[in-house]
């Protein structure tokens, strides 16, 4: 009785032990299971690796701090080396060289067109001074052309007023037939207010003498300023 007791406690012990020892071996053939949760991941939900392709973990996960490959099978993916392209040359571009400015020159010259007494018509010589104008202001770009009508001191002041005004108008007419723009020639009469003789001279009655004396007295002044290419 007591033999078969034994037997049983030791077969007991021995099926127990056998029991530990395959739980044991169950327990060493299971591998550590790694928490995939704990992988630190970029905004695109890789891994982050360090230089040596190891993955950041978390920490708060049961595997280690570093793990090689991220628990993936096979080699890590190595990064492809791409080369640049090449950019087409750009030509340089060639600056020309500016033309130089052109150089202007004031220009201004005045005259006189002299009148018959009591007359306001054009003489020959007077024509001939107009074109002599004409001719000079080629290429000049006026900014003034300026006319103005006087009168001697023989007659009424009313009637050589209108006298100066008629010969300063026949001079404008003459110059816009000739060409110049009628808008660039300004006028102004001043009858016998200004003489170009003096108060003492020419005082004698209304004589050949004194009519001759009054001569420069009865004109149309003319003033052109402007500027021209500078030769």
């Amino acid at each position: 009785m007591r033999s078969t007791f034994i037997k049983s406690e030791v077969f007991l012990a021995v099926a127990c032990a056998i029991a530990l020892g395959a739980f044991s071996a169950v327990a060493i053939a299971q591998p550590r299971e790694v928490n995939e949760t704990a992988l630190l991941l970029d905004t695109r939900s890789a891994p982050v690796m360090n230089a040596t392709g190891l993955c950041w973990h978390t920490g708060y996960g049961p595997a280690p701090l570093w793990t090689a490959g991220c628990h993936v099978e096979g080699p890590m993916p190595v990064a492809q080396y791409v080369a640049p392209v090449a950019q087409p040359a750009v030509p340089a571009v060639v600056a020309a060289a500016a033309a130089p400015l052109p150089v202007y020159e004031k220009v201004a010259f005045a005259g006189s067109v002299l009148f018959d007494s009591n007359k306001s018509d054009l003489t020959s010589a007077g024509r001939s001074s107009l074109d002599d104008f004409v001719s000079r202001m080629g290429g000049l770009d006026a900014q003034s052309v300026m006319a103005i009508g006087h009168a001697d001191r023989m007659g009424s002041e009313a009637a050589n007023q209108i006298l100066s005004e008629e010969r300063v108008n026949a001079v404008k007419s003459y110059l816009v037939a000739k060409g110049v723009t009628a808008d660039r020639v300004r006028t102004s009469a001043w009858g016998e207010t200004r003489p170009s003789t003096a108060a003492a001279e020419c005082n004698e009655a209304n004589t050949p003498g004194n009519v001759a004396c009054m001569q420069p007295d009865r004109h149309v002044s003319i003033e052109i300023s402007g500027s021209r290419l500078a030769k």
